[in-house]
């Protein structure tokens, strides 16, 4: 267990606290908690590729936490009224969520039908996370300062056409891998 693995594991934990802080109206406290988690993610990376400290569980452990959250924010800010500020479209968390399961799912199959081992993220896949991240973190906002309520209505379609054009991409990756083998 090296200390990115443990960052990643934290993140995991805070994720409880964060649909907690969700569920009981705290916008102010689910950002703190959503920023240090995001710290987190910023230091396992860190510490990993500075102190060679990748591992084969990290490589696991690092997206998974990721996404838990990710999932967490976009199901619990898509329920009406459960926050003061804006809700994300239902449409747009099932996009999101729904890119996360095809892609998956492709890998999967990828590497059964194909021998594909690596399906590693395209640059398109790292806008649309830092995309995601942002729309959570002002949308969140929005239930605290509602001057930031446009930027998060803007940030949400923004999120939607960015998912769109990621998992075409990774649609197109995939088929030049299988072609490839």
């Amino acid at each position: 267990m090296t200390v990115p693995n443990l960052l990643s594991v934290l993140r995991m934990a805070l994720v409880p606290l964060f649909v907690v802080a969700i569920l009981g109206g705290r916008p102010d406290r689910a950002l703190w908690i959503f920023a240090i988690a995001g710290i987190t993610d910023a230091l396992d990376g860190f510490i990993a590729r500075v102190w060679k400290q990748q591992s084969a569980l990290g490589a696991y452990l690092d997206p998974a936490a990721d996404k838990l959250l990710l999932v967490a924010s976009y199901v619990l800010l898509a329920i009406p009224n459960l926050q003061k500020g804006i809700t994300i479209p239902a449409w747009v968390s099932a996009l999101v969520i729904t890119r996360d399961v095809v892609i998956v799912i492709v890998a999967l199959l990828l590497y059964l039908a194909a021998d594909v081992k690596r399906f590693p993220p395209s640059s398109i896949s790292r806008v649309n996370t830092v995309v995601q991240v942002a729309t959570v973190i002002l949308v969140l906002l929005s239930g605290v300062m509602p001057a930031s309520r446009l930027p998060a209505t803007v940030a949400v379609y923004l999120v939607a056409a960015t998912t769109l054009a990621s998992g075409v991409h990774y649609i197109h990756l995939a088929n030049r891998m299988a072609e490839k083998k």
